[in-house]
């Protein structure tokens, strides 16, 4: 039961995240917006992944949405009614500190692009992994588009089930060419393939929920790898990410980092090697986008061996000379923006395109693939 003042808060953050919504959608491709949309809706009618409304109703969803968006891209983010004050929608500490009690747990931050991120939902399990508090929610009451399924918060781990659901789901439906090996080896695993690699509809949706808890770990030890970056490195990130919003200097500088952070002993491929985790290193490759791809080439040709014969020697090797890879242009973007300032915008832009993204093909003529254009956030 959600007591009073929480349906309250719920409210506020609903209007938040609509005016999140307003001012930040033009960061998605149209095509991404609308898929965003359909999820957003699905949310709100409270259908599952694999339910499909009719698409006259979503698109007068839609329509009545971007009007509604109109009334509010100029309102100030509202401060959050807790206990009897007016709290900034943005300390997060807290709010959860005056929703202790209730089951809910508040989230706000920033996401790709610098988008404001707001969700309200249920917790359904608390833990502990390598000193950091770990929150797993599932119900929400409030959430923007972007819905990022996995994040680190004031040292805690934040794992949103419902959105990871759908996250999964549509990757499993909709996987690229290039990533149908690794994942249908992985699905076969889970006893909802046939040789062909191809999900089989119904067990998918039965089983569902076992791949998001079999997978917790995948997106969780992300997390964790990124909390064992320097501040210092996220902070410039963060950064490049305010200077260079849509740009593939931003997106390249992101994907180095979630490599860096993919590949330490604490990271998602540290924990895949530690634990022999075999479907979690076939979803991974899977779900890799064009640019991280490209960024680390040695991972495919690797796990391609590795499913053939159970070596995991190959995927060491490949994890070793990425991690080596990556921190060296991690190097180099810290070297290029040591002067990080607004005067200097146009000389950094220019130092990185020669130096980070021409070498992988990049550059003013060629933007980087959006990654949510390839996966959700």
């Amino acid at each position: 039961m959600v007591s009073p003042s929480a349906r309250e808060v719920g409210r506020t953050v609903r209007k938040n995240c609509d005016i999140s919504d307003a001012v930040h959608c033009g960061i998605y491709s149209v095509c991404t917006l609308v898929l965003k949309l359909r999820q957003l809706f699905k949310w709100q009618h409270g259908l599952e992944p694999w339910q499909e409304p009719e698409p006259k109703e979503v698109l007068a969803w839609i329509d009545k949405k971007e009007n509604g968006w109109e009334t509010v891209q100029n309102e100030e983010f509202a401060p959050l009614p807790v206990n009897g004050g007016a709290v900034d929608p943005f300390a997060v500490e807290i709010v959860n500190r005056e929703l202790r009690g209730t089951g809910l747990s508040y989230g706000a931050g920033y996401g790709r692009s610098l988008k404001p991120v707001f969700f309200l939902a249920e917790i359904v399990a608390e833990r502990e992994m390598a000193g950091h508090p770990v929150t797993i929610l599932g119900r929400e009451l409030a959430r923007e588009l972007a819905s990022p399924f996995a994040m680190a918060q004031d040292e805690r781990i934040i794992i949103r089930r419902d959105p990871l659901r759908f996250f999964l789901y549509d990757q499993i439906r909709e996987i690229r060419r290039s990533g149908q090996e690794a994942l249908g080896y992985s699905l076969r695993r889970y006893g909802i393939a046939g040789e062909d690699g191809r999900p089989d509809p119904a067990l998918l949706i039965e089983r569902l929920d076992a791949i998001v808890e079999g997978e917790l770990g995948l997106f969780l030890h992300h997390e964790l790898g990124e909390m064992r970056i320097s501040p210092a490195d996220r902070e410039l990130t963060r950064k490049l990410a305010l200077f260079f919003a849509g740009s593939a200097i931003e997106f390249a500088a992101r994907a180095v980092q979630d490599l860096v952070a993919d590949t330490d002993g604490q990271g998602t491929l540290g924990y895949v090697l530690r634990e022999r985790k075999e479907t979690s290193l076939g979803f991974y490759v899977a779900f890799l986008d064009p640019l991280r791809e490209t960024l680390f080439p040695e991972i495919r040709p690797a796990a391609r061996r590795f499913f053939r014969t159970g070596d995991w020697d190959p995927v060491r090797e490949a994890v070793a000379a990425g991690r080596r890879r990556n921190l060296a242009r991690s190097a180099v973007i810290r070297e290029i923006c040591r002067d990080l300032a607004e005067e200097n915008r146009e000389r950094l832009a220019a130092d990185l395109e020669e130096e980070l993204l021409r070498p992988l093909g990049l550059g003013k003529a060629q933007p980087a693939p959006r990654p949510g254009e390839d996966r959700p956030e």
